[in-house]
C-alpha cells in the first residue's frame, strides 16, 4: 500500500515536471525535428461523487428531468473523460457512440478490492469457522500443491484503471491492450490470467519529407526506465481512445506535424458466425491524414517481445523467423515469434499485406533491454528496417528476444492513406492445469492442429477484416441509429460484450471418444453420447470471473446467458447440453465444504452443478470447483436450468433441443420438490445462504428463490403442453396454483415481496432481485393468461418500490440498485452482499422494468451502474461483480454484467409488432441435420417476428 502511494506521488511529480513542455505543444511550438542517426529522447508530459443523501424530489419528477437532460447528460459525462484533450481532431471514421477517453485522463477515485479485512466484526464472529477452514485450505493449495485458489481472498487483483478492448475472437486466448496503448493483460493459457505490461510492445511512427526523417515518436505516453534510445512520452493530451466493441480507435494528432493518425483495432467477434469468430487474431488499420501542402512518407513500426512478460519469457529456446505467404493472389509478410514452452507452446505472428505502394520491412530479432538505440536508428535512417534473412538462434536461459515489423507508404499533400497490421497467436492444442487431457481449439477445424497456422491466420485476417467490419456494422447499426436510446446505453451494450471473449474463454472441439451424456442415454431419458450440436459447434466455457476461476458458473450464467442465446445461440445450446450431461452424473468423492465444515459428495445425481470445473484442474471431467457451500442443496440452480431451457427454446424454436432437455428438466424438478417441506406448493430456503447470494442468508419461502420456483413450475406447464404430456401439465398446474397462493400469503406485504418469510428483524428488506422469476417469464414470452405466475399489478408495485428505495434512495440515485434496502430507506447491512450493488443483477432488473412498461425507470436504473463503473471508477473492460457505495469493489472482470443483453431483448420485444428487432441479423447459424430449427426473431431473416410458440412437439 505504501508502494502504491509512492508510485502515485512519483507520477504526480513527473506530471508537474513536464507540464510546461506540453504547454508549449498546445501553443503550437513544434517538437524538435529528428535527423538521421538521432537517438536521443525528447522528454514530455505525462471526486469521488458525494453520495448517501436521499433525493428530495419524487422519482416521477426525476424521470421527467432524466428524459429532458438525457442527451446533455451523455455529453457531460463524455466531456469529463475528455476534459484534458486539447486538439480539435476527431479522427478518421470514429463513430459517435462508444466509450471515449483522453490519454491524459486520470481517474480521481481509487478503489480497493474487497478482502478478508473488509468483513464486518459481526460477520467475522458468525463465520469464524469458515475463516479458519479457508485459511487452512488456502495454505495447502498455495504452499503445498503450488496451485492458484479458485478464489483468493488474500491476493485480490488490484485495480489498474488502464484496460481497453481485448484482441482476438472467441475461445482462442486473448491479449488486452490498454486505452493508452499498452499490451497489458494476457490469457493465452486457457483460463489463467497474467497481468503484465510488456513495455517493448509498441507502435512507433516515422515521418519523412524529401528523404529526411522529420519526426519519430513511440506512440505511448509512458517514460520507462528501459529502452532509453527511443523517443518516449507522447503527450497524452493530444490523443484519445474510443471503444465500441469489438472495435476500438485511438486518435493521435501529431503535435506540430499537421498529421493525424487513427489506429482502428478490429477483432473477429461477429454474431451468428462460428468460424471467423473463433480466430485468435486482430487487425490494426492505421489511417493517416496529411494536412500539409507537401507529401510525406510515413512508416509505422510494431515491436513485440517473444512472450507475454511472464517468467517463461526467459526460459530459453524461443526463436523468431521472417515469413512470406502468397495465397489466392494475395501476399503477406511478417515475423513469427516461436514461444517454445514445455506446456502450451505457441507462436505469435506480426504481419502486413503486400501492396504496390507499401514497403514492408522487419528486424527478426533484437534484445528488448538496454537502450535499443540500433533499432531506433535503423528506422530513423530511411523509414525502414534492415530485413535480415534467416531465423534467429534460440534464446539462452535468462535471455529475452523481440522482433519488429515496419510498413511504410506515401501520403500525398492534403491526402490520406492507410497501413494494415495483423497480430495472431497460434496455440492449437491446450492442456488445463492437471495436464491429464489434451484439448483442441475450435479454430483448428479451419486452420489445422500442426502449430503452423500463424501465417495463414494472418493472411485470412488481412484479406477478410473488411468483411468482418461490414458484418459488425450491419449488426450494430439499428441500435446505434435508434435516437430513442441514450448514448451511454449503446456504449454499455456493446462494450460489456468483451467478457464473451475475455472471460478466460475456451472453445474446443469435442474429442471423438467423449461422452457428454453422463452415462444416461437418450432411450433411458438421458442424452446422446455426442449431441449433434456439440459435435458441430464444439464446447464452450467461460469463467465466472477473472478472479473467480470457475467455468460456466451456472447461477451466474443464468444472468449472462442472454448475450450467448441472442448472439451465438449454438454456443448457448452447446453449454446447456454439457450442463444437462453433468446433471445426470455423480461424483461420490467426499470433500470438506468450507462454510459448513461437513464432508459431502462432490456431485449428486439429478442436480445442476455449480460449475464445470477449474481451468487449473480438468474442466468438464471434474465439476464443482466451488467448495464453499454444498451446492446440491442450493435452491436456485435447478430452477435456473429449467428457465433457461424454455427461454432458449422460445428464442430458437429448436424442437430437438426441447425434446432432449425435457426429461432432464423433469429430473431436476423432482429433485427440487424435496425443498417444499410443508407441501404448500412453495419451496423453502434452509436458513443459510443457499443460492447465488452465497453470503446472504434466507430462511423459509423467499422472494428470490420462491419467485424462481413459481416461474419454473409455470414453464414446466408450458413445456408439458408442447410435448403432449397432459399428466405432467396437470401436476405442475396444481403446484403452480397452490404455490402462487402461498407466495402471496407469506411474502406479499402490500407494496413488494419481503426478502423472506422468517419473520426476523430484516425479513422485510426490499430485495432488488425479487422479480427475477417474472423477468425470465417475460423473456420467454410468458407471464400472462394461462401461463402467469404473478399478478401484474403486484409485480409493478414491487418494481416501483425497488426503484424508489433501492435505486433513488441509494447514493442519490446515481449508482444503480443496491441489493437490499430497508423500508425506511437505508441499505441492509446484515451481510457482506446485501449492501452491495451487483451490476449484472441491476441490468436484469432494468430488463424486467422495461418488460413491464417502466422504460424510463429501467434505463435510469442501469445508467447508474454504467456511469459508476466506466466513467467514475475506471473499470472499463473489467466490470466487477459488485461495488459498495464507498471504498471497495469485488471481483473484477465478471460474467454477470453480460445480462445487459436482456435489456436489449426487452426493448426488442416491447416495440411495435411491425418493426424488425434491433438485434436481428441474417444468421450464419446452420443447425446439424438432426436438429429441427424454426427461425424466429433471434435467428430469422430481418423483419421476421415470432407470433406464438409453434404448437406441439411431435
Amino acid at each position: 500500500m505504501t508502494l502504491t502511494y509512492f508510485m502515485q506521488s512519483t507520477l504526480l511529480h513527473i506530471e508537474e515536471k513536464y507540464s510546461s513542455f506540453c504547454t508549449n505543444w498546445r501553443n503550437g511550438i513544434n517538437n524538435p525535428p529528428f535527423f538521421p542517426g538521432l537517438t536521443g529522447v525528447v522528454p514530455t508530459h505525462r471526486n469521488r461523487h458525494q453520495a448517501g443523501s436521499v433525493r428530495k424530489k419524487s422519482s416521477l419528477s426525476f424521470l421527467s428531468d432524466y428524459w429532458l437532460n438525457m442527451e446533455s447528460g451523455d455529453n457531460s459525462s463524455t466531456a469529463e473523460l475528455m476534459s484534458r484533450y486539447v486538439s480539435s481532431e476527431l479522427g478518421y471514421g470514429v463513430p459517435k457512440d462508444g466509450w471515449r477517453i483522453c490519454l491524459a485522463h486520470e481517474f480521481k477515485e481509487k478503489r480497493k478490492p474487497f478482502q478478508a479485512k473488509d468483513v464486518s466484526l459481526s460477520n467475522i464472529v458468525e463465520h469464524i469457522g469458515l475463516g479458519v477452514r479457508y485459511l487452512k485450505w488456502w495454505y495447502k493449495k498455495t504452499q503445498i500443491e503450488k496451485k492458484a485458489p479458485f478464489i483468493d481472498m488474500f491476493r485480490a487483483i488490484p485495480l489498474r484503471q488502464i484496460y481497453g478492448a481485448p484482441l482476438g475472437g472467441i475461445g482462442g486466448g486473448t491479449i488486452t491492450r490498454g486505452w493508452r496503448g499498452e499490451f497489458c493483460r494476457w490469457q493465452l493459457n486457457p483460463g489463467m490470467y497474467h497481468y503484465k505490461t510488456v513495455i517493448a510492445n509498441q507502435f512507433t511512427v516515422c515521418l519523412r519529407r524529401g528523404g529526411q526523417t522529420v519526426y519519430q515518436q513511440v506512440l505511448s505516453v509512458e517514460r520507462p526506465p528501459t529502452l532509453q534510445g527511443w523517443n518516449w512520452g507522447y503527450c497524452g493530451e493530444y490523443a484519445f481512445y474510443h471503444a465500441l466493441y469489438p472495435r476500438a480507435w485511438t486518435v493521435y494528432p501529431l503535435p506540430g506535424q499537421n498529421v493525424t493518425l487513427t489506429c482502428r483495432q478490429v477483432s473477429p467477434v461477429i454474431p451468428h458466425d462460428y468460424q471467423d469468430s473463433s480466430l485468435p487474431v486482430a487487425v490494426f488499420v492505421w489511417d493517416i491524414e496529411n494536412k500539409n501542402d507537401y507529401p510525406l512518407d510515413v512508416s509505422i513500426m510494431l515491436t513485440m517481445v517473444n512472450g507475454s512478460g511472464h517468467k517463461d519469457d526467459k526460459s530459453g529456446g524461443h526463436w523468431n523467423e521472417p515469413f512470406h505467404l502468397e495465397k489466392a493472389g494475395e501476399s503477406v509478410s511478417g515475423v513469427l515469434l516461436h514461444h517454445c514452452t514445455t506446456v502450451n507452446p505457441y507462436t505469435l505472428c506480426m504481419a502486413a499485406r503486400e501492396q504496390s505502394d507499401r514497403e514492408i520491412s522487419h528486424q527478426t530479432a533484437f534484445s528488448p533491454k538496454g537502450t535499443c538505440g540500433m533499432l531506433w536508428g535503423d528506422l530513423i535512417a530511411d523509414g525502414r528496417l534492415d530485413s535480415p534473412t534467416g531465423s534467429s538462434p534460440p534464446t539462452q536461459k535468462g535471455e529475452k528476444v523481440a522482433a519488429a515489423l515496419a510498413v511504410g507508404c506515401p501520403v500525398p499533400a492534403q491526402g490520406h492513406n492507410d497501413l494494415e497490421f495483423s497480430l495472431a497467436w497460434d496455440m492449437p492444442k491446450i492442456t488445463f492445469g492437471s495436464r491429464e487431457r489434451e484439448h483442441v481449439r475450435r479454430y483448428t477445424r479451419f486452420f489445422g492442429t500442426k502449430a503452423d497456422a500463424a501465417p495463414s491466420l494472418s493472411h485470412h485476417a488481412l484479406t477478410h477484416y473488411r468483411l468482418w467490419e461490414r458484418s459488425i456494422e450491419e449488426w450494430q447499426r439499428p441500435i446505434l441509429q435508434d435516437s430513442s436510446l441514450p448514448s451511454w446505453y449503446k456504449s454499455a451494450l456493446f462494450n460489456e460484450l468483451y467478457f464473451v471473449v475475455d472471460g478466460g474463454t475456451v472453445w474446443t472441439e469435442l474429442p471423438e471418444d467423449s461422452d457428454v451424456s453422463g452415462g444416461l442415454r437418450s432411450e433411458d431419458g438421458g442424452l446422446p453420447a455426442q449431441p449433434a450440436i456439440i459435435k458441430e459447434y464444439g464446447r464452450f466455457a467461460y469463467l465466472e470471473g477473472q478472479e473467480y476461476r470457475m467455468y460456466n458458473t451456472y447461477d451466474v450464467h443464468f444472468y449472462a446467458s442472454f448475450a450467448l442465446i441472442m448472439l451465438w445461440p449454438k454456443l448457448a445450446l452447446s453449454l446447456q447440453y454439457d450442463i444437462a450431461g453433468s446433471v445426470v452424473s455423480c461424483d461420490p468423492t467426499e470433500r470438506l465444504h468450507l462454510m459448513s465444515g461437513r464432508n459431502s459428495p462432490v456431485k449428486v445425481k439429478n442436480v445442476v452443478p455449480h460449475d464445470i470445473g477449474d481451468p487449473d484442474d480438468e474442466p468438464w471431467q471434474r465439476v464443482n470447483a466451488y467448495l464453499i457451500h454444498d451446492t446440491a442443496d442450493w435452491k436456485d440452480l435447478n430452477l435456473k436450468f429449467v428457465l433457461q431451457v424454455y427461454r432458449d427454446f422460445h428464442l430458437t424454436q429448436d424442437t430437438q433441443y426441447l425434446q432432449d432437455m425435457w426429461p432432464i428438466c423433469q429430473a431436476v424438478m423432482e429433485s427440487e420438490m424435496k425443498f417444499d417441506t410443508d407441501g404448500d406448493g412453495l419451496i423453502e430456503n434452509s436458513g443459510y445462504a443457499d443460492q447465488t447470494y452465497d453470503g446472504w442468508t434466507a430462511t423459509g419461502p423467499s422472494a428470490y428463490c420462491g419467485g424462481l420456483w413459481l416461474a419454473s413450475v409455470c414453464v414446466m406447464c408450458k413445456m408439458a403442453r408442447l410435448v403432449n404430456n397432459e399428466a405432467a401439465f396437470q401436476r405442475f398446474r396444481d403446484i403452480l396454483d397452490r404455490g402462487s397462493d402461498a407466495f402471496d400469503k407469506l411474502l406479499w406485504n402490500g407494496q413488494y415481496y419481503n426478502y423472506d418469510s422468517s419473520g426476523q428483524d430484516l425479513s422485510n428488506s426490499v430485495m432488488s432481485d425479487q422479480c427475477a422469476g417474472q423477468w425470465f417469464l417475460r423473456a420467454s414470452g410468458l407471464g400472462d393468461g394461462q401461463f402467469q405466475a404473478f399478478p401484474k399489478e403486484k409485480i409493478c408495485s414491487a418494481l416501483k418500490s425497488v426503484f424508489d428505495l433501492n435505486v433513488m434512495s441509494f447514493a442519490g440515485g446515481q449508482m444503480g440498485a443496491v441489493n437490499g434496502m430497508r423500508p425506511e430507506g437505508v441499505p441492509d447491512h446484515s451481510s457482506v452482499q446485501s449492501d452491495e450493488v451487483w451490476i449484472g443483477v441491476v441490468y436484469g432488473l432494468a430488463a424486467i422494468m422495461i418488460h413491464e412498461g417502466m422504460l424510463e425507470e429501467g434505463l435510469r436504473t442501469a445508467e447508474g451502474c454504467y456511469r459508476t463503473v466506466w466513467e467514475r471508477l475506471g473499470m472499463a473492460f473489467q466490470t466487477p461483480e459488485a461495488y459498495c457505495e464507498k471504498g471497495i469493489y469485488r471481483s473484477l472482470a465478471y460474467m454477470r454484467p453480460l445480462s445487459i443483453w436482456a435489456m436489449q431483448l426487452a426493448l426488442d420485444t416491447s416495440q411495435p409488432r411491425d418493426q424488425a428487432p434491433k438485434t436481428t441479423t441474417t444468421p450464419t447459424d446452420q443447425a446439424p441435420q438432426t436438429t429441427t430449427t424454426i427461425q424466429t426473431a433471434t435467428e430469422g431473416e430481418p423483419g421476421q417476428k415470432e407470433s406464438q410458440d409453434q404448437g406441439h412437439i411431435p
